[in-house]
């Protein structure tokens, strides 16, 4: 998921983007103007100090869409040390928590003013559908931060019962300077989702967005600055991974990364961590997520929950169910429903067909790897039951692909593909259907359809994964934690737990004397 150190959760459902979809009748696409483009620093945006840009592009098409300023290890060490003075001297940390959400609310009102401008930017650099955009990734960016406005004046500490003549209590105080490293496949919603828990809980952060897709955290730092954000508080660093990305993970004075990416540079990161000041490291890494469906599941509503499990936002999400398990009683009919299905499955440009389910890959590399993956499939005698092929005649479009004949220790069934790959496969009992769930190095999401509560609550309590969905999928909100475990990573973006990656504990004990109770 994502690439050299570059960092996908949704705060509405997916079917919330594509009831806007289904609505049609939108204008032809207009391309935005792309007005930033430098890199954004103590609330400035400046050129890079090397003065290199490099080249964001238009998936639907290759063509360039604007050069952006290249950041490096000499931007990052700026960046670092406007959002370390901001942490230090500055007022964001040392204003009262129900001032910081005032402003973090500010924020969400422009977030939500902007977002035609946001979606088209958006879609423009990522291949995604304008209204899916609109109503899922800028809405939850716009959730996220007004739920977290709403908390900032809600962390709270303890009062502890000592023994002896004591008294103690507990602080929870923002830990300092948060390096944010987000993804391509959701950048507006990534940025909502590390940046407002970080400035509810005080704290000051560098940002560096995915190179494949730059503009949206660019054109969302301006708004900051003009909610009243002061300045160093966010810092935007657009750049490549081994050279931005690394630069924050090592860096001495980052006091703390929220990651979402890749399991191998999640390692990476930690390493970085280690080697480093042995900052704390939050990690959403990858997934190979499993959607188990029973015998007595609602067929038609199965095989669209799978549909959208898989090949929402062309299937890069790190949730993705890419392996679905349907009961063997079911499962030929739930394979030709599913072929029949697919067959009116549109792939083409997002942004001027309304009737569009699926975009291009978000660039030319993510797309030869989802091409050589489904080689890999044919090769290892999965078979292809739909898609798979390249489509178009320029653009980086991909068929979504259903394997069926899948086995266990295929490579296409244990490794994350990141794009519109399904792995069809069938089971027998409740015991081999978790089996099979849990045989694998991830631990991100889940999902089962079932009538039977009992079987829900079994496979629910069985699978280990950091969310099950039950008879739906995509289903999250800014309330609900999201995270995995085993090589999906650790820490939870969203909820009030993602708060404590950006608050540090203290304790505090002082004598007390002449006290008429302890």
């Amino acid at each position: 998921m994502g690439s050299e150190m570059n960092g996908g959760g949704t705060d509405r459902p997916a079917a919330e983007g594509e009831e806007e979809k289904k609505k049609g009748g939108a204008p032809p696409f207009e391309a935005p103007e792309v007005r930033f483009t430098k890199l954004f620093i103590n609330g400035c945006f400046v050129d890079a100090v090397s003065g290199r840009t490099f080249e964001t592009r238009d998936p639907r098409t290759g063509d360039v869409i604007a050069s952006v300023a290249e950041g490096d290890e000499e931007d990052v060490d700026l960046a670092v040390k406007a959002a370390r003075d901001a942490f230090d001297h500055g007022e964001w940390p040392r204003m009262s928590g129900s001032e910081r959400g005032r402003i973090m609310t500010r924020f969400a009102d422009l977030v939500e003013r902007h977002a035609d401008e946001l979606a088209a930017l958006e879609s423009l650099d990522a291949g995604k559908h304008p209204a899916v955009t609109k109503a899922v990734d800028i809405g939850n960016a716009a959730g996220s931060l007004r739920y977290f406005a709403g908390a900032a004046d809600k962390v709270h500490g303890e009062t502890l019962r000592m023994r002896g003549q004591f008294q103690g209590y507990t602080l929870r105080e923002p830990l300092g300077v948060a390096g944010l490293i987000i993804p391509w496949n959701f950048p507006t919603t990534m940025f909502g989702i590390k940046v407002a828990p970080a400035l509810a809980a005080g704290c000051t952060m560098v940002v560096k967005p995915a190179e494949q897709t730059p503009l949206s955290a660019l054109y969302l730092a301006d708004l900051a600055k003009h909610a009243g954000i002061p300045d160093g508080v966010i810092n935007v660093v657009p750049g490549f991974g081994p050279t931005a990305g690394a630069a924050i993970a090592s860096h001495m004075d980052v006091d703390v990364v929220s990651f979402t990416g890749s399991t191998e540079v999640g390692r990476l990161i930690m390493e970085a961590s280690a080697r480093s000041n042995l900052k704390p490291v939050s990690l959403e890494l990858g997934g190979k997520s499993p959607l188990i469906i029973f015998d007595d599941a609602d067929l038609d509503m199965a095989v669209e929950l799978a549909i959208s499990a898989n090949f929402f936002n062309k299937g890069e999400a790190c949730v993705a169910a890419s392996r679905v398990y349907v009961q063997e009683s079911i499962y030929e009919r739930f394979e030709k429903k599913l072929a029949e299905r697919m067959k009116s499955w549109v792939v083409g440009d997002p942004l001027n067909d309304p009737r569009v389910d699926q975009g291009p890959q978000v660039d030319k590399a993510q797309y030869e790897r989802v091409l050589s993956y489904i080689e890999l499939g044919k090769r290892e005698g999965a078979t292809l039951l739909t898609g798979g092929k390249p489509c178009g005649q320029k653009g980086y479009y991909i068929e979504p692909a259903v394997f069926t004949n899948v086995k266990e220790d295929m490579v296409i069934a244990k490794e994350e593909i990141f794009g519109p790959v399904m792995c069809l496969m069938k089971f027998k009992t409740v015991e081999e259907a978790i089996a099979r769930a849990n045989a694998t190095r991830y631990g991100l999401g889940a999902g089962v359809v079932t009538r039977d509560l009992d079987v829900a609550n079994r496979v629910v309590r069985s699978v280990r994964a950091g969310l099950v969905w039950v008879n739906c999928y995509f289903a999250v909100c800014s309330d609900c934690p999201f995270g995995g475990r085993g090589m999906s990573g650790f820490g939870k973006d969203e909820g009030m737990q993602a708060l404590d990656k950006y608050l540090a504990g203290k304790s505090v004990v002082t004598p007390i004397r002449g006290s008429p109770w302890l």
